[in-house]
């Protein structure tokens, strides 16, 4: 009772905190702190052990910062600053600009609103394997998807509910979600993204993209029937051709359209899906796709100090992430380091594993409406899932579960549930260049997202049990 009542604290505390806006790493390192102050006070359990441990429970508790910081920064942590870095890099050169313009291309030939509505999201779901990038995706979308849709007639709220989920999946390689679940699973985020993410992945967008078209469709005539939606809702503003004219990255090639690919083809290439002689690491696969980018620029414009000055992107773009979303996993890990100490954690896994024949189903429920909760309410799929992905492996193994059962559909369910959040950066990001309030937004995404939620625990338990 003593680890459920710490438990319930800790998650009521970070809740309290993160809705009423107080600066998320901070808040989940506040409070994971004084989960393992609780449980330096009140139990016999040592927080730290081995080598690493100070001889002083108190000392120890600030011990688990210094643990998770120095193993968190010199693997995961790299990883994610190398990937955001290259991104960075890509949008000053315009590579992410042509990528996208390439991508979207097609859909000027779809002529049918809705169809082309439905269409656009698995564009945007597939873009987003190269740009794991919710708000860089969605800013993207809504210059060159947004007006097409407008064209179309489809209503502004529609087309930004679209280009909101675009990325609710968070699928590829490349994906800080997918790193930390393939770390999980012991293997590469390449060969989870292939073995796990992308068939229950394509199934999802498929159920996504057809609720899509079915319930924008039916929102549209409704609203419009009420008054709540007018003539002028299904009209492009001109503010936006204004923001499209003054988008500040740069026009490219064509040809640079290749280069956001590049990670993906060398870490398929050198896996076991293709040739296993070269062994190659997912940073530095990153960092050698940076160099012939550079290279690849460096040949086009033949401005060697201006390309050099280019890659100052790439360095700002790792510092970025590092006091984002890297400082957002070591405070998530503490604060789940607190809960798992409480004991709490393994009272409700012994629970759910307790019911005969279903402890799995419950097990695996309880994890996603856990995460689904959590990403709602920080408007993160990234602060959530850091959170609790640890507790992943502990589910399993209590209902004798191949991992990836459990991990896979709790892992897309985490970035589902962030579009279904008005605080999530994407959702305000996209909103407010529409000019439409964040609530308007996810009273779309809600239903559809719950269609996908549903649609990915079911394929997961099918397909991958």
């Amino acid at each position: 009772m003593f680890g459920l009542i710490v438990v319930l604290l800790g998650i009521v505390l970070v809740g309290y905190l993160i809705v009423k806006k107080y600066y998320a790493p901070w808040s989940l390192l506040l409070v994971g702190l004084i989960l393992l102050l609780i449980v330096g006070l009140f139990t016999d359990t040592a927080i730290v052990t081995g080598k690493k441990a100070t001889n002083s429970w108190l000392l120890d508790i600030v011990q688990v910062v210094t643990n998770i910081s120095s193993s968190t920064l010199a693997g995961l942590g790299l990883q994610i600053m190398v990937i955001s870095g290259f991104a960075d890099y890509l949008d000053r050169i315009g590579a992410t600009k042509s990528f996208v313009k390439i991508c979207a291309k097609p859909l000027e030939y779809i002529h049918s609103p809705y169809t082309l509505l439905a269409i656009s999201y698995l564009v945007g779901q597939f873009i987003n394997i190269f740009i794991p990038s919710a708000v860089g995706l969605g800013v993207l979308l809504m210059l060159t998807v947004y007006p097409l849709l407008m064209a179309v007639g489809v209503s502004s709220v529609s087309a930004c509910a679209v280009i909101v989920t675009a990325s609710c999946l968070d699928l590829g390689p490349a994906s800080a979600n997918s790193i930390v679940t393939a770390k999980l699973l012991g293997t590469s985020a390449m060969e989870y993204f292939l073995e796990g993410q992308l068939l229950i992945g394509s199934i999802s967008a498929l159920a996504i993209a057809v609720s899509h078209g079915l319930i924008q469709k039916y929102f549209d005539k409704k609203d419009l029937a009420s008054g709540r939606l007018t003539a002028d809702d299904f009209k492009l503003k001109s503010e936006l051709i204004a923001a499209s004219a003054k988008d500040k990255q740069p026009d490219a090639p064509r040809f640079y359209a290749i280069l956001p690919v590049l990670p993906i083809v060398f870490l398929f290439i050198f896996s076991k899906f293709c040739y296993t002689g070269v062994k190659l690491q997912l940073a530095t696969a990153m960092f050698l796709c940076m160099i012939l980018s550079f290279l690849v620029d460096l040949l086009t414009r033949r401005k060697l100090k201006e390309c050099i000055a280019n890659t100052k992107a790439f360095f700002q773009g790792m510092g970025r992430v590092l006091t984002s979303t890297v400082s957002l996993i070591i405070c998530a890990m503490v604060f789940a380091e607190g809960l798992k100490l409480s004991g709490g954690i393994a009272s409700i896994i012994s629970w759910a594993a307790s019911m005969q024949n279903t402890g799995g189903v419950v097990m695996l429920v309880v994890m996603c409406a856990l995460l689904a909760i959590a990403s709602i309410l920080t408007g993160s799929a990234n602060a959530a899932f850091f959170a609790f992905n640890s507790l992943l492996p502990h589910a399993a193994k209590a209902v004798n579960w191949d991992l990836i059962i459990m991990a896979c559909p709790v892992q897309l369910v985490s970035g589902i549930a962030r579009s279904m959040s008005p605080i999530a950066g994407v959702t305000i990001a996209v909103s407010s260049i529409a000019g439409l309030s964040p609530f308007e937004v996810v009273r779309r995404t809600i239903p559809v997202m719950i269609i996908g939620m549903l649609t990915a625990i079911l394929s997961s338990l099918i397909l991958l049990g």
